[in-house]
């Protein structure tokens, strides 16, 4: 199917769209469709199943929610929608979506099923019905498992980010969780990459799928990708001398393995760099926390795993390191996609051993254009002639607070007390997460020891909360 379409096409209005929900979308600044949502839109409107290829950041999310949206009855109070994601950082962006694109929908409910949870109040607020639910593989099926959850009503199934929920081997519980709906749903499969191997294993699921693919490609102009050949050795050792040569803010350093993330990342974190590791071997809790972190800026330097780093959108995204290069030439260009975003400058810094110079070759036959190299060597005497060995510190310490959702809480309440009992200024406290059971708080690196005193002796909505520093 084409994805060229003129200027003209490409706006909302000229959908066949409940007026109300096009009015949202123009309060949301969706005027014109992006080339995922222009190509698969109109297919689902024609309720054909869809397969869609297409990089991260691209609008896939109000692609497909518009899709559910636009014949779901709020009259019908059953699971009309169903999206199935990888992760849980993924499914909690995916709802937050959800509810901004249903704002202009009366009544309707969107419910979050992931692991990591407490089971009890999601069985009790699925007694209660829910229009669309949004759901990692393991948790929805503990809940078909447990007749918790009904999806024989569901009209719309989404499998977002297919490809990595089958690299983290759910493929057995999509299988499962597809069986459990109604064979007369609309499947709409999105995903980065789409091989064969796929392509036969999810050919049950989908019936006479519209295939639409967005190219992958970055801008050459928006993106700046350097290349540096190293050696296993000193793989690690270069990883340093970019980040002190280039100074990024905050950055993704890609590892191939689990093992390499946590090793780099200890060797960063020697260095006076603060770096974290993120990979799939973590509790679910910790991978949460150490994503609250870098999106406060109380991480710099994030060390991560393919799969791991899926569902991370930070905005302004200084650089990403790609440390071992991906055999996989589309995880390449997801990968360093992440930078460049909202019309910023990015860069990309890949790291190349002699012997993945065969993958770096794919990445140019795919970019039909070749890539280029810099020495390592004159970097190392440029940061030695500048002094520039200056160490990669956050700019903000997080705080956790022992109470959430569940006390009521909210940012203004910790904002509240930060500037009135505490008496920091607002411009020295960051980004605020209130979550279910727990709150975070990023507040400016020096002030850190007296928000610790105050706070720990403070009442916040009448309430004394326990606290720990984030290091």
């Amino acid at each position: 199917m084409s994805t060229n379409s003129t200027p003209n096409s490409k706006r909302f209005s000229n959908l066949p769209l409940n007026p109300a929900l096009i009015s949202n979308l123009e309060g949301l600044g969706y005027l014109e469709m992006t080339e995922i949502q222009a190509a698969s839109i109109p297919v689902m409107l024609e309720q054909r199943d869809l397969i869609a290829q297409a990089k991260t950041g691209s609008g896939k999310t109000a692609a497909f929610g518009i899709g559910i949206l636009s014949k779901l009855n709020p009259s019908y109070f059953a699971t009309q929608g169903l999206v199935v994601c990888p992760t849980r950082e993924l499914a909690d962006q995916v709802s937050n979506e959800l509810r901004r694109l249903a704002r202009a929908t009366p009544n309707v409910k969107i419910l979050t099923l992931c692991g990591g949870s407490p089971m009890r109040p999601q069985i009790a607020s699925l007694e209660h019905g829910a229009h669309i639910v949004v759901g990692t593989p393991g948790r929805l099926l503990d809940h078909i498992g447990r007749n918790s959850i009904n999806l024989a009503t569901v009209q719309t199934l989404v499998l977002d980010e297919a490809d990595r929920m089958v690299d983290m081997g759910f493929f057995e519980d999509i299988v499962g969780i597809v069986a459990a709906c109604s064979p007369r749903r609309q499947t709409l499969l999105f995903s980065a990459t789409y091989p064969a191997d796929m392509r036969n294993a999810t050919s049950s699921f989908l019936r006479d799928p519209v295939e639409v693919k967005v190219e992958s490609q970055h801008a050459s102009q928006q993106i700046e990708q350097l290349f540096f050949e190293v050696t296993s050795e000193n793989r690690n050792a270069a990883v340093s001398q970019l980040l002190f040569h280039y100074q990024p803010v905050s950055s993704i350093a890609f590892c191939n393995t689990k093992i390499h993330c946590d090793e780099l990342a200890h060797e960063l974190q020697q260095q006076g760099i603060t770096a974290l590791a993120l990979h799939g071997d973590m509790e679910q809790r910790d991978r949460d926390e150490i994503l609250v972190l870098f999106a406060n800026q109380s991480c710099s330097v994030l060390v991560a795993t393919d799969v791991a780093a899926r569902g991370i959108d930070i905005q302004s995204l200084g650089a990403v390191i790609n440390v071992d290069v991906s055999k996989d030439t589309e995880v390449h260009i997801h990968r360093i996609g992440r930078t460049g975003r909202a019309g910023e400058r990015g860069l990309a810094l890949t790291l190349a051993a002699p012997n993945e110079k065969k993958w770096v070759r794919l990445i140019e036959e795919y970019q039909n254009q070749s890539v280029t190299w810099h020495s390592l060597d004159q970097l190392i005497e440029a940061n030695q002639a500048n002094n520039e060995q200056t160490a990669l510190i956050a700019p903000k310490i997080s705080i956790c607070i022992s109470g959430g959702k569940k006390d009521k809480l909210r940012p203004g309440d910790i904002l509240g007390a930060l500037t009135g009992d505490v008496g920091i200024s607002k411009d020295q406290v960051g980004k605020i997460n209130v979550f279910e059971f727990m709150s975070y708080v990023a507040v400016d690196r020096d002030v850190v020891d007296v928000v610790m005193r105050k706070l720990a002796n403070c009442n916040i909505k009448g309430k004394q909360f326990k606290i720990r520093e984030i290091t």
